[in-house]
């Protein structure tokens, strides 16, 4: 009986139900239309001029900027282009999406809004005053 008992425990410890393949990983949501795009997987060498010609092409850019390291100066890897409307935008994505920019391939999106900071501190600080007790003063 312990034995049949071993052997179940066993056999549902290796069964194919117990290794089940992952579940397919869910798409990221998709940010609105709007005029300003997120590009990523520039290389260091795109300088923030290089970002907006290979842009213009598409629509009037209104302006670009390659995000760059504080300390050393070269491109974090990723850039925001913002163009004058939405139509152009799309035709953006439409043109640089999945294409070769200074021998890298990029990716176009639409840039998410940034989220809003809640307040740290909800309470108002009180002021400092000694803890009460004998410790201090005999």
């Amino acid at each position: 009986m312990a034995a049949a008992a071993a052997r179940s425990g066993f056999r549902r410890m290796f069964s194919v139900s117990a290794f089940a393949p992952p579940k397919p990983p869910t798409p990221r949501p998709q940010a609105d239309p709007s005029p300003n795009l997120f590009v990523s997987g520039l290389s260091k060498r795109t300088s923030t001029e290089g970002l907006r010609d290979a842009f213009a092409k598409f629509g009037e850019v209104v302006h670009a900027r390659v995000v760059t390291d504080r300390v050393t100066g070269f491109s974090k890897g990723f850039g925001f282009v913002r163009y004058a409307t939405t139509e152009d935008a799309q035709k953006g994505i439409e043109g640089m999406d999945g294409k070769f920019l200074d021998g890298w391939v990029i990716f176009a999106e639409y840039a998410k809004p940034k989220p809003q900071e809640a307040p740290t501190n909800s309470q108002p600080q009180q002021p400092w005053s000694p803890p009460s007790g004998s410790w201090g003063s005999q």
